[in-house]
C-alpha cells in the first residue's frame, strides 16, 4: 500500500539570485516523516524559483550556475520585462524547473557525497519562499 506524506518548508531569501542550500531540511521532514523507502520530490512554489539538486562542497559552483544563467539569460531585454521587469527570472525558473525528486533509501535521502539540494532564488529578496515536500513511500 501506497504512503504519502506532505510538508511545507518556508525560507527567506537575501538577494535577487542565489542558491539556498535545503538539503537538511529536507532530511529532518524525510526523517520526521518515518517513510523508509520509495521518493521524495521536492518542489519550489512560485514562477521565479527553481530546486536544483548541485554539488554543494563550496560556493563556487552555486556562483557559476548565478553567473552561467545570467549569460544566457540576461536582465532587462525580453517582452515581459514591460510588465514588472523580471522576465529573466520567469525564464531562469523556467529552464532550472520547479522540482527535483530523490530517491528515499532506507529512510535517507539517495544522493551522492557531493550532492546537495538547492532552492533557487531569480527574483529576490523575499520575505516567504514556500517549498512542498512531498514523500511517497511503499513501505508497508
Amino acid at each position: 500500500m501506497m504512503q504519502s506524506k506532505r510538508a511545507v518548508v518556508n525560507i527567506s531569501t537575501d538577494a535577487r539570485e542565489a542558491l539556498f542550500d535545503i538539503t537538511e531540511r529536507v532530511k529532518k521532514t524525510v526523517s520526521d516523516s518515518g517513510l523508509e523507502n520509495g521518493l521524495v520530490n521536492v518542489y519550489a512554489q512560485g514562477a521565479t524559483a527553481a530546486i536544483m539538486i548541485q554539488e554543494g562542497w563550496d560556493n563556487s559552483v552555486q556562483s557559476d550556475v548565478i553567473t552561467f544563467l545570467a549569460r544566457i539569460i540576461p536582465q532587462g531585454i525580453w517582452e515581459h520585462d514591460k510588465q514588472d521587469g523580471n522576465a529573466d527570472a520567469h525564464l531562469k525558473a523556467g529552464l532550472v524547473g520547479p522540482g527535483e525528486s530523490i530517491p528515499l533509501i532506507n529512510g535517507k535521502l539517495g544522493l551522492s557525497t557531493w550532492q546537495n539540494i538547492f532552492f533557487c532564488e531569480f527574483d529576490g529578496p523575499r520575505n516567504k519562499r514556500s517549498i512542498i515536500i512531498t514523500i511517497l513511500s511503499s513501505d508497508e
